[in-house]
């Protein structure tokens, strides 16, 4: 493999029903930072695959994409883990970028260990932090020629979060990494921008890979999804019960935020799992966080951490969820929560 033949910086640009989703455009703007961080002139590329989606283009070139490559193909209607691999492999093995993300979304996360594979390459998934560096990250005493330079370092949680792993793919192209939706921030749409679009297809030929789907059922669900939150009122084992969350409703209703919880809570059964903030359920990024019962274990705090205030509301001073707080609160949430809420409210009729 010629790693000189291999630039710039692909994301996939996932749509469902010819709608993009949120995650492609974290992913261009952190690939807009990426590109930056290596000052070679890199280019970000968008790749949209989908049938009749040329006309998404433009959106993509708002949210940073130079380039969008748009595979278009009436086998590419629904989401098949077949005909997109196909798609998508063969876009890396035409154009060749050097870095290619994907989000950990379901479709994410059966297409990108599919794709890696198939140009044979490396893939880290779930990636929660991505950064421009030198492999291996401390030069080996005597080997310093060895060390590689401007490689992607994707850092990701191990061993059930109990470790920080960075992982590089040094020796094979593309490097390539799942990130979890929310981790990654937009770049503020630039109204009017123009991307190179270009129309890409490889053709395809249905075989006994393809799944025929017989019939798309879609779920309905009046959850409330907790990552357009701009205010989380969350709660863990420490809330004590099911019936005890209404305290935590009773906030919420009145700050104007949005109920989540811990994994703990999910387990008892007490909340759904679309509610759950952390390593297994979702990355959040509120302008507010409470933690109301919450202890801090490393699995919840790596999906909450960069919220902008991070208010803590705990009985253990010493529990690890004050060290990543912004104001902690050391007492009893049954007392705290409800004196919260009477001030809220006073504080807004006054008003």
């Amino acid at each position: 493999m010629n790693l000189e033949e291999y630039k710039d910086i692909y994301v996939f640009a996932q749509q469902v029903d010819n709608q993009i989703s949120s995650i492609a455009f974290e992913l261009l703007g952190e690939g807009k930072r990426l590109a930056e961080a290596r000052g070679d002139g890199a280019k970000v590329a968008a790749v949209l695959i989908g049938s009749d989606v040329k006309g998404l283009a433009s959106e993509l070139a708002e949210y940073g994409a130079d380039k969008v490559i748009v595979v278009d193909d009436p086998e590419l209607k629904e989401y098949r883990t077949e005909p997109y691999a196909h798609a998508l492999a063969s876009v890396i093995n035409e154009y060749k970028p050097e870095i290619m993300l994907v989000g950990a979304t379901a479709i994410g996360r059966d297409l990108g260990p599919t794709v890696s594979a198939r140009v044979a390459t490396g893939l880290t998934a779930d990636c929660t932090q991505l950064e421009i560096g030198d492999f291996p990250m401390v030069a080996i005493p005597g080997k310093e020629s060895e060390q590689k330079h401007n490689q992607l370092l994707m850092t990701r949680p191990a061993f059930g979060g109990n470790t920080i792993a960075t992982i590089a793919c040094p020796n094979t192209r593309p490097q390539m990494a799942t990130v979890r939706p929310g981790v990654m921030q937009k770049i503020e749409p630039v109204k009017g921008a123009t991307a190179e679009v270009i129309e890409y297809n490889p053709g395809f030929t249905p075989n006994n890979k393809y799944v025929t789907i017989k019939e798309v059922v879609k779920a309905v669900s009046d959850v409330a999804d907790i990552m357009d939150a701009k205010i989380l009122v969350s709660g863990g084992r420490g809330v004590g019960s099911a019936e005890n969350f209404k305290l935590l409703d009773d906030l919420a209703a009145a700050i104007g935020g949005t109920v989540s919880c811990s994994r703990a809570v999910v387990d008892s059964g007490w909340k759904p799992k679309d509610l759950q903030v952390g390593q297994t359920g979702k990355t959040v990024r509120p302008q507010v966080y409470f933690a109301i019962g919450i202890s801090g274990a490393i699995q919840h705090v790596a999906g909450m951490e960069e919220s902008d205030i991070i208010i803590a509301i705990n009985k253990d001073e010493d529990a690890p969820i004050f060290d990543v707080a912004d104001y902690g609160v050391v007492g009893d949430l049954n007392k705290i929560v409800p004196q919260l809420t009477e001030q809220i409210k006073a504080a807004k009729a006054a008003k």
